[in-house]
């Protein structure tokens, strides 16, 4: 999992909240149910770094869903920073959030994570794969230059030797590493990517672009803020993706 000193420079580059937060058990949820006997399945809103897990409602992603008329039940945990420090994300969004709607009986789960939240969108999928039908990057934050640029020079992510690492003190290689020999010939859930052409992080995007099938991807003008994540989110809505059965 992700380390604290590795992502504490997230705290001056991302949009902030302002606030000091411990990861308190069981995580704090934020539930958007319709007709509960009619909707069988989830979207699990995993949180950025800036804003809350309010903002998924205040920023009218919430709304926007209900408008297309799908069938789908909503939830926004408050995944927030502590989680990834203290090393305890993916264990706090399966026993609070994934078992519980899976003993609910929903039918398929998918996690929609912007910025940070894409990152722990990724590692959940990778602890859990069989568990999530499939996610949805938005502005994801994949890790520093000094990786990016690594792959790059080498010819891209095909090219890429990650060459001798631990898992625990390097999750960058690790993360790009899985993405290389998992992600990229789809032995995971489908992972969409939507990213906005001035985005903070759009080198990275791009390159995980290069992994996934062309129809997996969406591309728009904006940069990284919750408007930008919204028409991604819209995109996303309108394309024909099996949000369920």
């Amino acid at each position: 999992m992700v380390k604290v000193l590795e992502l504490l420079f997230l705290a001056s580059s991302l949009l902030l909240s302002g606030c000091t937060y411990f990861a308190s058990q069981p995580l704090d949820i934020l539930y958007y149910t319709g007709d509960a006997t009619s909707h069988k399945n989830l979207v699990v809103f995993v949180r950025g770094l800036g804003g809350s897990h309010r903002s998924f409602a205040e920023e009218g992603m919430v709304e926007a869903t209900w408008q297309r008329d799908i069938d789908v039940d909503m939830v926004a945990p408050n995944s927030h920073f502590a989680y990834y420090s203290e090393r305890t994300l993916i264990k706090r969004l399966r026993q609070d959030v994934i078992l519980p709607a899976r003993k609910k009986g929903y039918q398929k789960i998918w996690l929609v994570g912007p910025s940070m939240g894409g990152l722990g969108s990724l590692l959940y999928i990778k602890a859990h794969p069989e568990e999530i039908a499939g996610i949805y990057l938005i502005n994801p934050f994949l890790g520093y230059d000094e990786i990016i640029n690594e792959i790059k020079a080498q010819g891209g992510l095909q090219q890429w030797q990650p060459g001798d690492y631990s898992p625990d003190k390097d999750w960058q290689r690790m993360l790009w590493h899985w993405i290389k020999t998992e992600v990229a010939v789809q032995k995971t859930p489908p992972v969409y990517l939507g990213f906005g052409n001035d985005d903070t992080y759009v080198e990275a995007q791009k390159l995980l672009a290069t992994a996934l099938p062309a129809d997996h991807i969406i591309r728009v003008e904006g940069g990284h803020d919750y408007k930008t994540f919204k028409i991604l989110w819209l995109q996303f809505l309108r394309g024909d993706v099996k949000l369920t059965n």
